[in-house]
């Protein structure tokens, strides 16, 4: 009787197992050991797995180190990661979490692991790379033989010791929340730009780029300036890249607030589309691609009194001004030239024309389908400059025409922008 009772007993439990949600939270204990799967495209050894210690529990975060690296470490230095790994644990949980999730919104809580806290993996990463952010880590190994089962985030434990360690935490922590915004509330993954964009501004919002020398964002401007023509959509995730990208975005929300950031996160939209839905919400006049080529513009004159479209506020970007190609014009009493150039969509490019003698007969010639818009500035001899766009006729062509140029004007510069390869976009206007 006993035994036939407690057989029909357990099947009730193993039933209601079955059939209820789990409910259950499995806590990380401080001390243990795990097996984590790793990316082996970032893992310094290629490696898959890697086994790591839980060494610090905050309120919103389970801070790993892998066991192969810290146990190398000497007394001294073990000390040294221990001391700089609470430092980051605190300001994951007093500044990066709340602030953030304050703008962006949360990641996944309690998550696929039914736990508030996410994980933080420390691991030796290739040089170079300073973190990353995994999506199949959100998925049950059913799905995903190699998920973590975790919301998580992995960080070089290179870089530990650096000042910027916190701006790579925010960075893939907003990756984390992206991925629960976007694709599992929404059903829409981010464009790879835009996820970036809004990761990499983290630490303007956090405050680290308040003070610019050894900051964040003097890093990228530095990435920038090594790469200026970087295509800001062509994603390969290289510094050119992240500089590029990061002028621009500093930009946007110079002009636009963060709340272009925050919003265009929390909709069914993604890249630019997402965006224009913002503008048009607030009644902006501007589009996406007209605030894209008056950002070309800002970088090359950065000058507030041309307009505040064309210039940065903050004092270190204030003087940052790309340098055009160079084209100077032969002496002769009538110079036509004709560009020929090879451009990418959603990059800047930069020509000054300079020099010459007498008539100046500038013709382009754009390839059918793309859509393009060419600003044009204009300086006198006595340095007053105006910015215009050349209007393009149903061929996709243009020209202008100075009587005399050399004597009239200083230069004139050229910023053809490539804003879509064949169908323009329905915000697109090539004036």
């Amino acid at each position: 009787m006993f035994s036939m009772s407690r057989k029909f007993l357990l099947a009730g439990v193993l039933l209601a197992a079955l059939t209820a949600p789990l409910c259950f939270v499995m806590a990380d204990s401080l001390g243990q050991s795990h097996i984590f799967f790793v990316d082996k495209s970032f893992d310094e050894q290629g490696r898959g797995q890697v086994t790591a210690s839980l060494k610090i529990v905050a309120n919103n975060g389970y801070f790993y180190v892998e066991d192969s690296w810290y146990n190398n470490l000497t007394t001294e230095q073990k000390t040294a990661v221990d001391y700089d790994l609470q430092k980051l644990a605190n300001e994951f949980d007093n500044n990066i979490y709340p602030r953030i999730t304050a703008i962006y919104g949360s990641e996944w809580k309690p998550g696929i692991d039914n736990d508030n806290k996410i994980t933080i993996l420390l691991h030796d990463i290739k040089k170079g790379a300073a973190g990353y952010f995994r999506t199949q880590d959100e998925a049950p190994l059913i799905q995903a033989a190699d998920s973590n089962e975790r919301e998580m985030v992995f960080l070089n434990t290179n870089g530990l010791a650096s000042n910027s360690i916190k701006s790579y935490l925010a960075h893939e922590f907003s990756h984390l929340i992206t991925y629960n915004q976007k694709d599992r509330l929404r059903g829409v993954t981010e464009d790879v730009w835009l996820n970036e964009a809004r990761a990499d501004y983290t630490s303007t919002i956090l405050g680290y780029n308040d003070i610019y020398q050894g900051s964040y964002l003097e890093q990228r401007v530095r990435n920038f300036i090594n790469n200026s023509r970087d295509p800001m959509m062509e994603w390969l995730n290289t510094e050119g890249d992240y500089g590029a990208l990061d002028i621009f975005t500093y930009y946007l929300v110079e002009k636009y607030g963060v709340a272009i950031l925050a919003e265009s996160l929390k909709t069914n939209l993604v890249g630019v589309d997402s965006l224009n839905s913002f503008l048009r919400k607030y009644g902006y006049s501007k589009t996406f691609s007209q605030i894209f080529s008056d950002w070309t513009i800002a970088i090359y004159l950065n000058d507030c009194s041309l307009g505040a479209d064309y210039c940065f506020t903050k004092p270190e970007l204030a003087v940052l001004k790309v340098a055009p190609f160079l084209i100077l014009a032969p002496s002769a009493s009538l110079t036509k030239l004709g560009l020929v150039y090879q451009e990418k969509p959603w990059a800047g490019y930069w020509y000054r024309i300079m020099g010459g003698q007498g008539k100046l007969d500038l013709k382009l010639a754009i390839e059918a389908g793309v859509a393009l818009k060419v600003s044009f500035i204009l300086c006198s001899q006595t340095g007053a400059c105006r910015v215009d766009a050349l209007p393009l006729d149903v061929n996709n062509q243009a020209e202008i025409i100075f009587d005399n140029f050399s004597r009239d004007y200083a230069s004139l510069t050229l910023i053809p922008v490539i804003l879509w390869p064949l169908t323009p976009p329905e915000d697109f206007s090539p004036v």
